[in-house]
């Protein structure tokens, strides 16, 4: 299926645990314009998509893994929280048919590939996407980050899968732009945070070859292994950029009162 219009690759952030659905005294309405942002994620677009590709921070494997039930569940992959956080329902359709197109594009750059046929949808894809799809009626391919954590890598995933972007498929990669468990609310945490932000707001609108460069030695910058001491939540940012190719990015960049950042990043 080819589209007219090329949609936007694009990193989100998934906010924290079963949040807004579940009610969290500590955040209170902090996260609002967040939740404002991803309900109007598929509604801004130039088109309405065929189908999401999601790459969310909550899946590892040793090689770029895909869902491929038609009808997954949902994988309630967080802890302490109420029963209401554990009885949440959104029955998106998975998109079997567009893991076989995704397994060809990462085959022909030189990616091994696996499928899973039983994984459900983890909170960085169901959380977001209960927001932007409340209908649920989108079919949902969601793809695992490579456990290497290796930049350069997940950064040419994502140019293999850029051809997707003018087929009606919305790319997201879905993560956090802080995501340091032992430093969320703290004032320790505010300048670290603000000084990777502004590292990062400025590396995504270089040059395609410079945001590239930048983003592979991302831990370089001022403050990254504060907010990120593990990278995961970063990563998908990278899975974006590559699919972003030579498109410029828009940096959509919110500073809420835990005193971390929350950025989203669209390409094209």
């Amino acid at each position: 299926m080819t589209s007219t219009t090329r949609l936007p690759a694009l990193f989100i952030s998934h906010g924290g645990g079963p949040w807004p659905f579940v009610e969290m005294p500590m955040v209170g309405s902090a996260l609002k314009p967040l939740e404002v942002q991803l309900r109007a994620l598929v509604t801004r677009l130039p088109t309405r998509p065929s189908a999401l590709l999601v790459v969310s921070a909550h899946w590892e494997e040793a090689v770029p893994t895909l869902m491929t039930s038609p009808n997954p569940p949902l994988l309630f992959d967080y802890t302490g929280y109420p029963p209401a956080a554990y009885a949440l329902q959104w029955p998106a359709p998975g998109a079997p048919h567009l893991a076989e197109r995704v397994t060809s594009l990462l085959g022909a750059a030189g990616f091994r590939t696996a499928t899973n046929p039983t994984r459900g949808y983890d909170h960085g894809t169901f959380i977001p996407l209960m927001l932007a799809l409340p209908d649920a009626d989108l079919p949902i391919l969601q793809m695992s980050l490579i456990d290497s954590l290796d930049p350069a890598q997940h950064i040419a995933m994502g140019r293999a899968l850029a051809p997707l972007r003018d087929e009606g498929v919305l790319l997201v990669g879905s993560g956090n732009s802080y995501h340091n468990m032992r430093g969320f609310g703290h004032r320790e945490s505010t300048e670290p945070s603000r000084l990777f932000d502004e590292w990062l707001a400025d590396a995504v609108v270089q040059s395609p070859a410079e945001r590239e460069r930048r983003l592979i030695a991302w831990s370089e910058a001022p403050g990254a292994k504060h907010c990120h001491p593990r990278e995961e939540h970063l990563l998908p940012l990278h899975v974006m950029m590559g699919a972003g190719v030579e498109d410029a990015a828009t940096l959509d960049l919110q500073l809420f009162a835990l005193e971390t950042h929350h950025s989203s990043v669209q390409f094209g």
